[in-house]
């Protein structure tokens, strides 16, 4: 059972909000923040990326600059850049990337469900970024920036949703560097309100598709909250942490590539040589080769592509983590033959997301930066939900999900 609410989300007003959204703090870095928000005083980054406040080459772990988030934070508000909401209230928010819209719930989710497993993860998270987003939640006392949950499909909050997607949106702007559309709703009717509560509350597990450090930070926060107050009661604020919520049908996973620097002393024919132990190799010749299924790879190397596929026996389909295709690469190809095996601190291999394609791969190759690349047949939702059921952690960078979400659209205080 899924417990949610909703809340006085704090916004930017309608004319204000493309000058203040921004990518997620994530996925770009201190110097690229600096450049994207520029002179613009209203950019979201200056309370979540708020080194650049800062002269370059400022620590984002500095303690003036979880000092100056919350004192930007403050400002934004008392400027009227950013606003709460009067009523608690769910919001919708939609993003439409080549043709394809999916559709989010901004809910309040439960830290205690986070705690027993209703809330369920699918990667290890690292201390150091746990406690650096839990020092950003603390100083600021707010979620600035929600997590990405999955939900299995439900018709009725889907028709729920049709209605508000056919009515005219709160915000709808195209987003510079991504060129995605962004669209949001309010939920203030409270019959709405409630059907919305009810629906999830059927549900016995939500699972985090992107975003376990901020979900693990958040949830964290909201249980030390809890703990300090002597007066606690279960129904203040910190006990809920935002989060977008979309059916998982809708979610786009983009497959997850590697490129390696060396190929452990071999040759390029011994190389091959190794992968037909376990893999079915067929020279694709030098047009650009995608993966066109489950358990096939493809390969780059020399100015040519192949196509490796696993043999039968290599994998077992009733293991929800041995299937996976970035399970068997890491075991058989990076593991086994070029003696990578920590993917999270090997300094032999980069890894880069689906949305950049496959012609970002050869060109790395083809540079000389690398020497060779793999790319991958991307993971299914189900997979995810398959893992996290089993209670199981996939293996490291198995997801790349896009459309990222926009930060700045709405923001949950716990007071």
């Amino acid at each position: 059972m899924a417990i949610i609410k909703p809340f006085k989300g704090i916004r930017p007003p309608k004319n204000l909000v493309e000058r203040i959204e921004s990518r997620p703090y994530d996925v770009l870095d201190s110097e690229e923040a600096r450049e994207e928000a520029g002179n613009n005083e209203m950019s979201l980054y200056r309370i979540i990326k708020p080194e650049i406040n800062f002269e370059p080459g400022t620590s984002e772990y500095d303690p003036r600059v979880y000092e100056k988030a919350a004192e930007n934070f403050q400002m934004f508000q008392d400027k009227g850049w950013l606003v709460q909401d009067e009523k608690e209230q769910y919001y919708i928010y939609a993003q439409t990337m080549n043709g394809k819209t999916q559709y989010g719930l901004v809910v309040g989710a439960y830290v205690n469900d986070y705690m027993t497993g209703v809330i369920k993860k699918h990667e290890l998270t690292r201390r150091d970024k746990e406690e650096d987003r839990m020092k950003h939640v603390r100083v600021n006392n707010a979620n600035i920036e929600p997590v990405f949950f999955a939900y299995p499909d439900n018709e009725v909050l889907n028709t729920l949703i049709m209605r508000y997607a056919a009515s005219e949106p709160e915000y709808d702007f195209i987003a510079p560097i991504d060129g995605f559309r962004h669209q949001f709703w309010c939920v203030t009717d409270d019959d709405d309100i409630a059907t919305i509560t009810e629906e999830f509350r059927k549900m016995p597990s939500l699972y985090i598709a992107d975003g376990h450090h901020r979900s693990a930070a958040a949830a964290l926060v909201g249980a030390e909250k809890a703990k300090q107050n002597p007066n606690h009661r279960g129904d203040e604020e910190y006990n809920y942490f935002m989060a977008v919520c979309f059916q998982a049908s809708q979610l786009t996973i983009l497959d997850y590539n590697r490129v390696v620097q060396d190929l452990n002393g071999l040759t390029s024919e011994q190389f091959i040589e190794a992968l037909k132990k376990n893999f079915t190799v067929e020279d694709k010749g030098t047009n650009i080769y995608k993966p066109a299924k489950l358990h096939e790879f493809s390969l780059y190397l020399d100015e040519h592509w192949y196509s490796l596929v696993a043999k039968e026996g290599t994998y077992d389909n009733n293991d929800p983590i041995g299937v996976l295709d970035v399970d068997i690469s890491s075991r058989l190809i990076l593991d086994e033959i070029l003696n990578i095996g920590d993917l999270r601190s090997s300094k032999r291999i980069d890894f880069v997301g689906g949305l950049r394609g496959l012609g970002e791969l050869k060109r790395r190759v083809d540079s000389g930066e690398m020497r060779a690349a793999l790319a991958l047949y991307p993971v299914s939702m189900q997979q995810i939900m398959d893992i996290a059921d089993s209670g199981k952690i996939m293996p490291p960078k198995a997801t790349w999900f896009e459309p990222k979400l926009r930060s700045g659209l709405v923001i949950h205080k716990l007071v």
